[in-house]
C-alpha cells in the first residue's frame, strides 16, 4: 500500500479525499460553533493564557464539524494536534480539508480500506522520530490498541530477536495491525516504549474502550492515566435526554431507500442507544421488536409496549435489523442473515463491525457482494439467490450514512468533557495527582462544563449565600 502524506502551505502534514472542500468544510464549522457553546467559552476564558502551550495531542475521533471545533479549541489553548477517524466511514470529507488546510494534521477520509485506517492512526501517533503524543484524546481504543501491541512486540523481540509475524494470525485486521508494528520496528525497536513514556495521560469517550481500560487497571497492566469522560454527568445527562434520536431522518433512514413505515424492525439491545433506535423507528412507523439479554431492560421495553423476543424467533419475519450492543459481538451471525427476508436491511449503531459476523458474510462460499450506493451493499447468497442489505459495511451507521453528532447539546458537552479532560491531564502531569489508573472526571470539572453553556444559552445561575451553601 503506497500512501504518502501531503503538506499544506503552513508545512503541516495532511491526507484528506480533496482539498477544494476546504471553503465548504469551514462553513459547517461555523455552523458547527454555534452550537458548541461550552467550547467557544472555553476558548474565550482559556485561550489568552495559552494553558496547552507545548503539548502535542493525537486525537482518535470522528472527524465531522463538531469534532473540528474541539479540535479548533485545543489548538486556541495553545496545542499541536494531529488527527485521525475512529472509523472508516465516519470522516466528512470537507470538515477534514478545512482543518488540514487551517489548523492541524489531519488523516481521514471517507471510505478508508482497513489498511488505510490503520494506516492513518499510525500517522495521526507519529510525531518525528523518537517522539509520540503527551496526550490522546481516544474515542474506541484502537489508537491505545496500537501502542500496546506495540509494546508487547518489542518486549518480544528483546526476549526472543524474533519480529511480530502477520501470518500467525487469520484475523486480517490483525494481520494489518502486526504488520505496522513490524515495519516500523525494524528503523526504531523501541518506538512504542518511548511512546509510552512521553504519555502523559488520556482522555476516553466510549464505554467500551472504558470497560477495557477499567480491567487494564484491575490487572495492574494498565500504563498510562486516563481519564473516563464517558461517564461524566455532563454527558450521560443529556445523552439520556436526546442521545441519539435524530431530529431528522438519521443513518438508518437515509441509506435505506425503503419506506420504514409498516415494517417490522428488530432492534438488538434496549441501552440508551437501543431506545433511542427503538423510539425512531417507531416514530416512523415501524412495528419494534426488541432482543434483549439483561431482565430490566427488557422489562423497560415491554413496560413501552414494545415486544421482547428472542432473535431465532423473529429472524425470518423481520425487515429491518439494528445492533445497538456495542461492546458486544456476535450478535447476528450469517447463519442469521441466511434465514432473513430477501432484501432484509442490516446496520449497526456500535462502534465495531464483529458486533455482525461480517467476516463470516465476507468468506461465505459464493457470496456475491454488489454496491448500489456508498457503503450500502446487497449480499446474496449462491443457493437461494436471496440476499440481505447490509449498512456502512456492519460499521457504525449514523456517522457512516448520516451526519454524524446530530445532538448539539450532547456534543457540546462531549467534546467540552474531553477539553476539560485533556487540560486538566496537562496541568498536572508533573504533580503526582494522576497514576497509572482510570479516574472519572471530578465533579467541580464537570460542573464547570455545564456552566460553560450556560452564559451562551441566556441561563443565569442563583448564587446560594453562605447558609445555603452550608
Amino acid at each position: 500500500m503506497a500512501l504518502s502524506v501531503e503538506r499544506a502551505a503552513s508545512r503541516r502534514e495532511y491526507k484528506v479525499k480533496d482539498m477544494s472542500q476546504a471553503d465548504f468544510g469551514r462553513l459547517q464549522i461555523e455552523l458547527a460553533e454555534v452550537q458548541m457553546p461550552a467550547l467557544m467559552s472555553f476558548r474565550s476564558v482559556f485561550g489568552p493564557s495559552q494553558p496547552l502551550k507545548g503539548a502535542r495531542i493525537s486525537g482518535y475521533l470522528h472527524m465531522t464539524p463538531q469534532t473540528a471545533v474541539l479540535i479548533e479549541t485545543l489548538t486556541a489553548l495553545g496545542a499541536e494536534v494531529r488527527w485521525c477517524s475512529s472509523n472508516a466511514f465516519s470522516t466528512q470529507d470537507h470538515a477534514a480539508a478545512a482543518i488540514a488546510r487551517d489548523s492541524a494534521a489531519v488523516f481521514a477520509w471517507k471510505g478508508e480500506t482497513l489498511q488505510e485506517y490503520w494506516w492513518c492512526i499510525e500517522r495521526a501517533l507519529d510525531w518525528g522520530p523518537g517522539s509520540g503524543p503527551d496526550l490522546i484524546v481516544g474515542d474506541g481504543g484502537d489508537a491505545i490498541l496500537l501502542i500496546l501491541e506495540g509494546i508487547k512486540a518489542e518486549e518480544a523481540y528483546k526476549k526472543t530477536g524474533n519480529l511480530p509475524d502477520p501470518a500467525s494470525t487469520n484475523n486480517p485486521e490483525l494481520q494489518i495491525l502486526l504488520t505496522i508494528i513490524r515495519d516500523g520496528m525494524q528503523t526504531d525497536p523501541k518506538r512504542y516504549h518511548k511512546m509510552k513514556e512521553g504519555l502523559v495521560g488520556v482522555s476516553e469517550a466510549t464505554a467500551t474502550a472504558v470497560e477495557r481500560l477499567y480491567g487494564m487497571q484491575a490487572h495492574g497492566t494498565l500504563l498510562f492515566p486516563v481519564i473516563n469522560v464517558n461517564d461524566c454527568v455532563t454527558k450521560t445527562k443529556f445523552q439520556n435526554l436526546c442521545g441519539c434520536r435524530p431530529s431528522g431522518p438519521d443513518g438508518l433512514l437515509m441509506a435505506a431507500d425503503v419506506e420504514i413505515a409498516g415494517k417490522v424492525a428488530v432492534v438488538c439491545g434496549y441501552g440508551v442507544v437501543g431506545k433511542d433506535r427503538a423510539a425512531a423507528l417507531k416514530e416512523a412507523g415501524a412495528r419494534v421488536i426488541v432482543t434483549e439479554i439483561d431482565p430490566i431492560c427488557a422489562l423497560q421495553a415491554v413496560n413501552e409496549g414494545i415486544q421482547v423476543q428472542t432473535l431465532e424467533d423473529v429472524v425470518s419475519e423481520a425487515d429491518i435489523f439494528v445492533v445497538t450492543a456495542g461492546s458486544s459481538k456476535g450478535i447476528i451471525m450469517v447463519d442469521h442473515m441466511r434465514k432473513m427476508k430477501n432484501n432484509a436491511i442490516i446496520c449497526n449503531v456500535g462502534p465495531f463491525d464483529n458486533a455482525i459476523d461480517m467476516l463470516g458474510l465476507e468468506t461465505f462460499p459464493g457470496v456475491k457482494r454488489i454496491t448500489f450506493n456508498p457503503q450500502t451493499d446487497r449480499w446474496v447468497f449462491p443457493d437461494t439467490q436471496s440476499g440481505v442489505i447490509v449498512l456502512a459495511e456492519g460499521r457504525l451507521v449514523n456517522l457512516g450514512h448520516a451526519t454524524g453528532h446530530p445532538c448539539s447539546v450532547t456534543s457540546s458537552c462531549s467534546f467540552a468533557n474531553h477539553a476539560m479532560a485533556q487540560l486538566e491531564l496537562w496541568m498536572e502531569r508533573d504533580t503526582g495527582k494522576y497514576e497509572k489508573k482510570v479516574y472519572v472526571l471530578p465533579k467541580h470539572l464537570d460542573e464547570k462544563v455545564a456552566a460553560l453553556h450556560l452564559g451562551k444559552l441566556g441561563a443565569k445561575l442563583t448564587k446560594p449565600n453562605k447558609e445555603h451553601a452550608d
